[in-house]
């Protein structure tokens, strides 16, 4: 059965969209998603699922829309689409946890990087369905605003690691 990163925006950041992962666990189980895995409290779960990835999205927005009483955009990977994100990073030698993908629904267009404003010392570059940020000082001193990412969710290379790891381990044994 194949298995599934899905990744919460805005989800306990900041103190907005309060989410506990058991809450988030106990819904993907009552989706009939299996083998479910929470990762830390940023709304990154860990499941299979016979269910195709935009099946999985929109069922989880559903009930996640039922439960936050407003819209909460979910990002879906398989296994091997978030082992690809990690793999493709192309600043392997910038400290991980100051490099983040921004992950998108869809393909960034070729010119996403063009709006970009209060860029600084911070690397970025377009992948596959993410959008690859470096952030030379750290994320908490930045100023950069990627318009195309706004509806996007971004997560650390140590968090995608860790999440590629949770998604390619056979969950039967």
């Amino acid at each position: 059965m194949p298995r599934y990163v899905a990744l919460l925006r805005a989800v306990n950041v900041g103190g907005t969209g309060k989410l506990p992962m058991t809450e988030l666990k106990a819904m993907c189980v009552e989706e009939g998603f299996g083998d479910v895995q929470t990762y830390i409290a940023s709304g990154n779960v860990v499941f299979s699922s016979k269910l195709g990835a935009a099946k999985v999205k929109a069922a989880l927005e559903k009930r996640l829309h039922a439960y936050a009483g407003k819209p909460v955009g979910v990002v879906v990977r398989s296994a091997g689409e978030i082992a690809a994100v990690l793999k493709a990073n192309p600043f392997p030698k910038a400290p991980p946890n100051y490099t983040v993908a921004i992950f998108l629904d869809d393909p960034p267009a070729k010119d996403a990087l063009k709006d970009i404003k209060g860029q600084q010392d911070e690397q970025v570059r377009i992948g596959k369905r993410e959008i690859y940020v470096a952030y030379g000082g750290g994320m908490g001193r930045s100023k950069l605003k990627i318009p195309a990412a706004a509806n996007g969710t971004a997560r650390n290379i140590n968090t995608i690691a860790k999440l590629a790891k949770m998604a390619a381990e056979d969950a039967s044994t």
